[in-house]
């Protein structure tokens, strides 16, 4: 019988981790906002998350599996904050 290799995957630093959760928080942080709320049916949209669209592709994209799941909590925590904060580009 043949034994296979396992590829074994390098580590990640504790530099490179943090830096790509301040890279999110401020993907989170990018809205695109209106001045006057736009009727979608009987819904007012304030504004729409891009840089929340951009880090999920960003951060599916990640090959450490519990690092993805961290990312996504970080990204959508920092959404909803940022839809409070006037924060974004404002059309």
């Amino acid at each position: 019988m043949k034994k296979r290799k396992r590829k074994i995957l390098p580590d990640e630093t504790d530099g490179a981790f943090l830096l790509k959760i301040v890279i999110y928080v401020i993907l989170a942080s990018v809205w695109i906002k209106f001045q006057e709320p736009l009727d979608l049916f009987v819904i007012g949209i304030n504004g729409i998350p891009i840089g929340l669209f951009i880090g999920l592709i960003v951060a599916s994209q990640d090959r450490f599996q519990i690092d993805r799941k961290i990312e996504y909590v970080v990204l959508i925590v920092m959404t909803i904050i940022t839809y409070f904060v006037p924060a974004g580009i404002l059309l």
